[in-house]
């Protein structure tokens, strides 16, 4: 795959570290866990949304916009990390942002995230919980053509097929990275939400003929429809590239049991993977997503589902700022 041939702008230095996380592995008893801290793509302290926005935005510029709209839920990491890039590449940002969590806690609110959004002068619009969003965002993107500005819409999460190139591109640094190391990976863990990593990721390890399987941890939706929106986006991020064959159904791994109450409700299984990566490992989680993932991973460490034998990889996708919001919750701890 020549993806050179697509508009980029380069935001953060790659490639993004590959660690081994020592003392998790030995709490655990194996498997061997390495991470792939993609929580370091630096822009407005990092996370996996830049990665696709060095695409997004490089299309947005090669189309002339000067304002981009985007949508997610209020603790939104996509919205916080597109809101920084587009003051970075000297553009108008507005968001709308969904009351997709039930709650009048003021942390959620108006911390973590939302605090962010604002200190980038993100134009907030907030929208009642259980709308189509993208729709929403077409629409506040159309109204604001109507009235003379240049608008690029990015879907939520960033994941469409011009987006999940920011995971194609990291399944080729990964890979390249575990190369040089001598490191022969077995399996990748990562949260799935919005599909887009996912997606990108299945389609950048077949291009390359890596057969190295990945597990997505739902955040949200039941396992056949999170299935299935992956693999829709796959084949059409495959067919992007000029990746005749496409990916295979069966490849299209996730297993949605820890979400728990539904998308942005935390649970005790997530916190304790969010401490357990704090306390031995220095490193943040978020309670969204890669906590819950987290959770899930460990959960299934422990039940030898992933066997001691093998070597995984986690795939970090960063939003520790989203604590901020669950305040509350992360002190109650026992």
């Amino acid at each position: 795959m020549h993806l050179a041939r697509f508009p980029r702008v380069r935001l953060f230095p790659a490639p993004t570290p590959l660690e081994r996380l020592d003392n998790l592995t030995r709490t655990l008893d194996g498997p061997e866990i390495w991470i792939k801290r993609d929580d370091c793509t630096v822009v407005a302290t990092g996370g996996n949304k830049v990665r696709k926005l060095e695409w997004l935005i490089g299309e947005a510029k090669a189309q002339g916009a000067t304002h981009v709209v985007t949508q997610g839920a209020v603790q939104s990491n996509h919205v916080r990390q597109t809101a920084a890039v587009a003051r970075k590449v000297g553009m108008t940002c507005t968001a709308l942002l969904e009351h997709r969590v039930e709650t009048n806690d003021r942390d959620y609110l108006g911390s973590g995230n939302v605090l962010l959004d604002k200190l980038f002068r993100c134009h907030i619009e907030y929208r009642a919980a259980g709308l189509d969003m993208n729709a929403e965002a077409e629409t506040k993107g159309a109204a604001l053509r109507a009235a003379g500005e240049q608008v690029y819409v990015i879907p939520g999460g960033g994941s469409n097929k011009v987006g999940a190139l920011g995971y194609v591109s990291c399944a080729q640094e990964l890979m390249q990275q575990a190369d040089e190391m001598g490191l022969r990976i077995d399996r990748i863990v990562t949260a799935t939400g919005s599909a887009g990593t996912h997606a990108g990721l299945l389609v950048g390890l077949e291009g390359i003929n890596a057969h190295v399987p990945v597990l997505g941890i739902g955040v949200r939706l039941p396992r056949d429809r999170q299935e299935e929106n992956v693999h829709r986006l796959a084949q059409e991020t495959a067919q992007y590239v000029g990746m005749g064959a496409g990916v295979p159904r069966q490849a299209v791994v996730a297993n949605c049991d820890y979400v728990g109450a539904g998308y942005g409700i935390p649970t005790e299984a997530m916190r304790e993977a969010v401490q357990m990566l704090a306390q031995q490992e220095g490193i943040l989680l978020d309670p969204v997503y890669s906590g819950k993932a987290m959770a899930g991973m460990i959960d299934l460490i422990r039940k030898r589902v992933l066997p001691r034998n093998e070597t995984v990889v986690f795939l970090h996708t960063g939003g520790a700022v989203g604590l901020f919001g669950y305040t509350s919750f992360m002190e109650a701890t026992g």
